[in-house]
């Protein structure tokens, strides 16, 4: 429904993901948190891929700060971690997902870009984390996400200066991974959403699961689990169908 704060749109094994705070910039309040758990606690049967955008020229302005609540350090550590527990839902949860961006993606908008697999950005785009501005400090995974995208030495300026870094930059530093015109953003994350959607969907769970998590480890212990990887996707049915597929010259049907 157009004033649901979550629109969903089904097309197929593509799912889009619409935030819906017209006049708010999409800023994150409980509710539209709530919305995104409750979507990737339990998604629509078939979806495979999801698109994640904003209305009204802007991605995400981060956490709605008229609506803060005064919380004690107890309050505030729980909050954090729900605000985590949503994050690794996106991130780790099955789903790729691909964000269309543009306007704002600040504080916990880009704490929730980055727990995404693909970034898409207009020009349009700011990329910001003014929180040491405010006095606080982010708690929605930045430290993590953010942080390990640029670098702990950059993130610390960026968080000190408040400095903006704007589509074509955010490309160069990894906070985006397409820097395209203004209005192609939605097309393209659709665009690449159907052809992720076609391939195996094993290949690309794996993929989601445990890129990230070799970074975490040893490289003993990455090469190790990526030869475990290569075990599970190389047995499988569709590695069956994917080596037929090229040997007969078509394109692949996977289940």
């Amino acid at each position: 429904m157009s004033d649901d704060i979550l629109k969903i749109e089904i097309d197929g094994p593509i799912a889009t993901l619409t935030m819906n705070r017209p006049g708010k910039r999409n800023a994150m309040c409980d509710e539209l948190l709530h919305a995104i758990d409750g979507f990737f606690s339990n998604p629509p049967e078939g979806v495979k891929v999801v698109v994640l955008t904003g209305v009204e020229g802007h991605f995400c302005s981060g956490l709605d700060l008229s609506e803060h609540k005064q919380r004690d350090a107890e309050g505030t550590m729980r909050h954090s971690r729900g605000w985590h527990a949503v994050m690794e839902k996106i991130q780790f949860g099955g789903l790729v997902v691909v964000s269309a961006m543009f306007g704002a993606v600040i504080g916990g908008g880009l704490e929730l870009a980055t727990s995404t697999h693909v970034r898409i950005a207009e020009p349009s785009t700011i990329f910001q984390l003014p929180e040491g501005r405010r006095g606080i400090f982010v708690g929605g995974g930045a430290t993590v996400r953010v942080g390990r995208i640029l670098g702990p030495d950059r993130m610390v300026e960026m968080m000190l200066t408040g400095r903006k870094y704007g589509a074509d930059e955010g490309l160069a530093l990894g906070l985006t991974h397409y820097s395209v015109g203004a209005g192609e953003a939605l097309a393209l994350a659709q665009d690449l959403a159907r052809k992720i959607a076609k391939n195996a969907p094993l290949s690309n769970y794996v993929m989601i699961h445990a890129i990230s998590r070799i970074g975490d480890m040893s490289q003993k212990d990455g090469l190790f689990t990526e030869s475990l990887c290569a075990a599970l996707t190389q047995t499988s049915p569709d590695a069956v169908e994917g080596l037929a597929a090229f040997l007969e010259k078509r394109a692949p049907s996977f289940g």
